[in-house]
């Protein structure tokens, strides 16, 4: 099935790149262009659209403005020549953020994972838990819904969740399970004592916390995650 793609940017030339580059990538079908991101409303409306390749720097309203006035965004793959907006991108659960310019190579690796992100989006999105006769409070684990099957995980095994559009991947301590969940739903169900949101993309499990730095925290799996701004005094009152 072809990802059915809209690319939204006011430079012909940023066009003109990812057209040629699609034409060596078999699941993407370029079905719109726009110059502005006001004229891709009419598009979104008028056609079903997959992905998107975004712009930031646009007239009119920016890329990431535009994003934020979508209730249905389809996966979007940010194209930017500014590298500062890549924390605010990821905080708008974008697929990848592609800094200009870039090559084909890291061109297939951002269309791979968005090819991933909507196969995902197209299987079941039942993601609850299996019912258990334990209370929230006395439960030590849980089970996962990925990729067809339910996954039986120990809460002291979990290091960090992370968002992933309409997913939330479960780290463990050398890989992650992917499942159509929100953060929040977790944010609910995990024993607060245990686990901490310290982003709107994140939350940790305290005792897996390796050291903090500045707004970041390390994982005892050497993974870095980022606190946001929100967040920081939470953070900061947990080691006080």
């Amino acid at each position: 099935m072809n990802l059915r793609t809209l690319i939204i940017d006011d430079e012909p030339l940023a066009h003109d790149i990812i057209i040629e580059y699609v034409k060596s990538v078999p699941f993407i079908e370029i079905v719109a262009q726009s110059y502005l991101a006001t004229e891709a409303l009419v598009v979104l409306k008028d056609k079903n659209i997959d992905l998107i390749f975004l712009d930031i720097n646009m007239p009119k309203i920016k890329g990431l403005d535009f994003l934020r006035t979508l209730k249905n965004k389809p996966i979007v793959i940010i194209t930017s020549a500014y590298e500062e907006y890549a924390l605010e991108s990821f905080e708008l659960d974008v697929c990848d953020y592609l800094h200009k310019p870039f090559r084909f190579d890291r061109f297939l690796k951002a269309v791979n994972k968005a090819l991933e992100l909507f196969e995902l989006k197209n299987q079941s999105t039942s993601a609850s838990p299996i019912p258990s006769s334990e209370s929230v409070a006395e439960q030590s684990s849980l089970f996962i819904k990925s990729d067809k099957r339910y996954i039986h995980i120990q809460h002291s095994d979990i290091i960090f969740l992370e968002s992933y559009g309409n997913y939330v991947k479960i780290w463990l301590e050398n890989d992650f399970h992917l499942t159509p969940a929100t953060l929040s739903s977790f944010q609910v169900t995990l024993p607060q004592a245990n686990f901490i949101r310290i982003h709107k993309s994140f939350i940790v499990n305290k005792h897996h916390i390796n050291y903090v730095e500045g707004n970041t925290i390390r994982m005892k799996n050497d993974k870095e995650v980022a606190i946001g701004k929100n967040y920081r005094q939470l953070v900061k009152e947990l080691f006080t």
